[in-house]
């Protein structure tokens, strides 16, 4: 690892190159995405909405991180945070980007007065471990999904 200092930053602005430094992490998400750049047209539109935010960890201009969030709104939540896509780069693992990341979702979250919820897949357990660590509690619940083809 470097011995260049982490930047944790709130993308502002579209690059290729950024979109793909971002979709290099998806696999390591899931093992059902592919690498390929995030599309132009949805990474523009996160960063330009103000219910949305990209935050990328950069290790000498490489992204080594990222994460979504979103603010849900609705009668019964009011108003909360969604967090999705959060992942580190395997490789750096254990360097305290994920705790960085964190530390920023968090500050995001403050700065709207809202809560952070997120689901994790029961096979992450070191990711359940990162999250219970950080504060984070195990809500009862199910997740289901409806198919657009329906």
């Amino acid at each position: 690892m470097s011995n260049h200092e982490v930047a944790i930053e709130r993308m502002t602005k579209y690059s290729f190159e950024d979109a793909v430094g971002i979709g290099r992490l998806m696999p390591f998400l899931s093992k059902s995405m592919g690498s390929a750049p995030v599309p132009e047209e949805l990474l523009t539109e996160i960063i330009n909405s103000p219910y949305h935010e990209q935050l990328v960890a950069r290790l000498d201009r490489i992204i080594v991180g990222a994460a979504t969030l979103n603010i849900l709104m609705g009668p019964a939540v009011n108003r909360s945070g969604y967090l999705e896509d959060f992942v580190t780069d395997p490789e750096m693992r254990g360097s305290g980007i994920g705790g960085k990341l964190w530390d920023e979702m968090i500050a995001w979250c403050k700065e709207r007065d809202i809560s952070l919820e997120f689901t994790s897949k029961s096979s992450r357990t070191a990711a359940h471990s990162f999250y219970l660590g950080h504060g984070a509690t195990i809500r009862d619940t199910t997740v289901f999904h409806v198919d657009q083809s329906i």
